[in-house]
């Protein structure tokens, strides 16, 4: 059942003025004393389904692996999509899965929310601080420790911190204090962890659509809302795309909705299965696409990626290595081309550079 979105924006209304002041204390907590042989285990909080914000929270998944050895973790999430996402990740042991649709099933989503006081954790840390449920979870669930949201102090409130760092930062914070060389040191990448088999399928299915896997760039037409952009602006650099790239074959990877914006005039892929979708996309030369879940699959999969914004991009644009943005709204195609020249043949110092 869904639900009206007026009635939605009221209980996202209702629910932020209640959980306001959660966590307003216990998120500046001290937790520089902890011995990290002795977290043992583990709750993240994301109660979203989209699979592009499960994909932002990969690099906290890795920092918590390499800081606390010994740890295990539960990841609350919505829908079915995390486990998928964090299937290779050993030390992700076990999920808890509101449903997507609250009201589809409301007794399974309530017996979750009135088992969490009932379980016991050793950290507990809530990924996204505009997240009403997400505090509210994590104000219910004992734990030793909590960390709630990330915070703006001195050194980063005039900057604007990526999505995918906030809960990183925030741990680190919380674990570190003012040691700013341990806080802001370099951030784990987005990552879905494909294995050399799911590598190698990847590979073969390329190859089997453009005949060989070299040269080879795939873009994604859609998105949702204001960042799809038009036929019109997609056929114009798509065909700007085959002049520009002449050696370059050009794949389009298809969305679940199996739309395209350049009418299908390129080679498409598509499937429904996104681990599958990653591994294709990691064997191309590069992924051109807007802002949208796919684009962050393309960037945890490996392939370097170029994010076209509209605007404002730098909490969502993709980092690290060979990944860059551009705002479609204030650069030309000229800049585009030398950004996707310059992903395609990077030099030996943009290599080592973070964006």
């Amino acid at each position: 059942m869904k639900v009206p979105k007026k009635i939605d924006k009221f209980r996202r209304v209702l629910f932020r003025s209640i959980t306001r002041q959660i966590g307003s204390n216990a998120k500046k907590q001290d937790l520089r004393n902890i011995e990290p042989d002795k977290i043992k285990k583990v709750l993240i909080i994301r109660p979203n389904h989209r699979l592009g914000n499960l994909l932002l929270t990969t690099p906290l998944v890795q920092e918590i692996t390499t800081t606390f050895p010994n740890a295990h973790i539960d990841f609350l999430a919505k829908g079915m999509l995390a486990p998928i996402v964090f299937k290779n990740y050993k030390k992700v042991t076990n999920f808890i899965l509101l449903h997507k649709r609250p009201f589809d099933n409301i007794l399974s989503y309530l017996s979750i929310w009135l088992k969490m006081p009932f379980k016991k954790y050793d950290l507990v840390i809530n990924t996204v601080k505009c997240s009403s449920s997400g505090k509210l979870l994590t104000k219910i669930t004992p734990a030793t420790y909590k960390i709630y949201e990330y915070e703006d102090d001195e050194n980063t409130k005039s900057q604007t911190i990526h999505h995918a760092k906030e809960a990183v930062i925030a741990m680190r914070t919380a674990l570190y204090g003012s040691d700013l060389e341990k806080v802001t040191k370099e951030v784990p990448m987005l990552a879905i962890k494909c294995s050399d088999e799911e590598l190698q399928k990847g590979k073969d299915i390329l190859a089997s659509l453009m005949g060989k896997t070299e040269n080879i760039i795939a873009i994604f037409t859609f998105a949702t809302g204001d960042k799809c952009y038009s036929k019109e602006w997609w056929s114009t650099f798509y065909q700007h795309l085959l002049v520009a790239f002449p050696d370059h074959q050009i794949v389009e990877i298809l969305p679940y909705e199996n739309v395209s914006q350049i009418d299908f005039k390129a080679t498409s892929f598509y499937s429904k299965d996104i681990r599958e979708m990653a591994s294709v996309m990691a064997a191309c030369n590069i992924f051109i696409g807007a802002d949208s879940g796919i684009m962050h699959l393309a960037c945890a999969s490996g392939v370097p990626t170029l994010g076209l914004f509209s605007g404002r991009m730098e909490q969502f644009r993709p980092y690290g290595k060979n990944n860059n943005a551009v705002d479609i709204s204030s650069t030309g195609i000229a800049y585009w081309t030398e950004e996707i020249k310059g992903i395609l043949n990077p030099s030996p110092k943009a290599i080592d550079q973070e964006h």
